[in-house]
């Protein structure tokens, strides 16, 4: 059976050696000598032992107490050491983050937003994941993902909250050669005979809903990332769909981006979290800073 020592009982046996006085003891514990007293003699009924020799002039560890006093001062120093962790971890001074998000946004929204976070609270390492959005959502279920970012209206699920935090209106990416890049927009009935390269997996139900079938483009070209969408782009005809925050990414390829209008379709951008009550200080906070950069951004954001 586990003997119910307190930490008070250990950190005054320890003090009194230190000190080597009952007297000095109370005063470095701010405690009455008897106060002090009671507590080591309490130790020592509760371990059946003697741990302190005492004279009228110094007091010393007995044998048993001089085996005891190492273990005791380990015990204190892990106590103390788990104390401060849990102190740095509440105080956001450590901690981990852990972020998911498919590529599309691990190319624009979510570097710059890991940066800020990691200027206000540099002592917490964000590790983030670039994946297709099907890991994100799974990530987050089996616990290897703490934040998920996404398309919005892909999550049907009680166990994972789903906060709105941009709608970006979807622009089109053309090869400079194409007649179209001339305009300071792009019909989606002038692209209809141009082949869509397209990386989004839910295209029919998040974008092409919300055009006039009459309008939707004749070829499909499916590829996995973005990046390869625009890389196909140079080397052949056709045009790409991309948030309008994807323009430096765009233009980073040579190809020319375009607002895309009758009609224009939004692209609802998500932040994807367990109860809040299951997560870790550091990523509450991130979830937070997250949220709060959305409202404070420019126009676009939700």
């Amino acid at each position: 059976m586990a003997l119910e020592v307190t930490v008070r009982q250990l950190r005054a046996f320890i003090t009194v050696l230190e000190c080597g006085s009952f007297s000095e003891a109370a005063d470095t514990m701010h405690l009455s000598q008897a106060a002090l007293s009671g507590l080591v003699k309490e130790l020592e009924n509760r371990l059946g032992v003697r741990l302190l020799d005492r004279n009228t002039r110094s007091v010393g560890a007995s044998v048993v107490g001089a085996a005891f006093e190492p273990m005791v001062r380990r015990v204190l120093v892990n106590l103390d050491e788990a104390l401060d962790s849990v102190t740095n971890l509440k105080e956001l001074r450590r901690g981990l983050v852990r972020v998911a998000a498919p590529e599309t946004l691990s190319c624009t929204l979510l570097p710059e937003l890991i940066a800020g976070y990691g200027a206000r609270y540099p002592g917490v390492d964000v590790r983030f994941d670039d994946v297709p959005i099907e890991q994100v959502l799974a990530g987050l279920h089996n616990g290897s993902a703490d934040l998920g970012f996404g398309p919005a209206g892909v999550l049907a699920d009680d166990a994972v909250q789903a906060h709105l935090i941009r709608i970006d209106p979807l622009w089109a990416a053309l090869r400079a050669d194409d007649p179209l890049a001339a305009g300071e927009s792009v019909s989606w009935k002038a692209l209809r005979t141009r082949p869509l390269i397209n990386y989004m997996p839910n295209l029919a139900l998040n974008v092409l809903s919300n055009v006039p079938s009459r309008h939707h483009p004749e070829e499909i070209v499916p590829v996995h990332r973005v990046n390869t969408a625009l890389a196909l782009l140079r080397v052949r005809p056709g045009f790409v769909i991309c948030p309008s925050m994807a323009r430096s990414l765009v233009e980073g390829f040579g190809l020319v981006f375009r607002p895309l209008c009758q009609p224009t379709v939004t692209w609802r951008i998500a932040l994807f979290a367990r109860d809040r009550s299951t997560l870790s200080p550091a990523v509450e906070s991130f979830l937070d800073y997250a949220l709060e950069t959305a409202q404070a951004g420019e126009g676009g954001r939700a």
